[in-house]
């Protein structure tokens, strides 16, 4: 099986969805991961640009002090990434799937509870 099939799989598998098979995409208006809340789009690379790396490491490293140093609740690392020739609203969030799929899942257990 392809990595990227294989990736899909496991992603919608963490996500509570399931994989589209392409065949069934149509002409590129479905999305990789069928789910009853989210249109997911996986890309799969050998390797991701280091400052994005080093940018999620950084608000990694800033959630650990919070917590270690400072006794506060567990915050959720994310990365905004901002094109500056763009309206803040379009920038990008950056978050691990593991949390990711972990606020996903208490959204599903909990539906009446508000995000914020």
């Amino acid at each position: 099986m392809k990595d990227w099939k294989q990736a899909e799989r496991r992603i919608a598998a963490m996500l509570g969805g399931e994989r589209v098979p392409v065949s069934g995409r149509g002409r590129g208006f479905a999305p990789d991961i069928e789910h009853p809340a989210l249109a997911v789009e996986v890309k799969t690379r050998a390797s991701l640009p280091a400052w994005i790396e080093d940018a999620m490491r950084q608000a990694e490293a800033a959630a650990e002090v919070d917590a270690r140093y400072f006794d506060l609740p567990h915050k959720t690392p994310v990365t905004v990434l901002h094109n500056g020739r763009k309206p803040y609203r379009d920038a990008l969030v950056l978050i691990r799937l593991s949390e990711f799929s972990e606020m996903v899942r208490e959204l599903e257990r909990n539906p009446d509870r508000k995000a914020g």
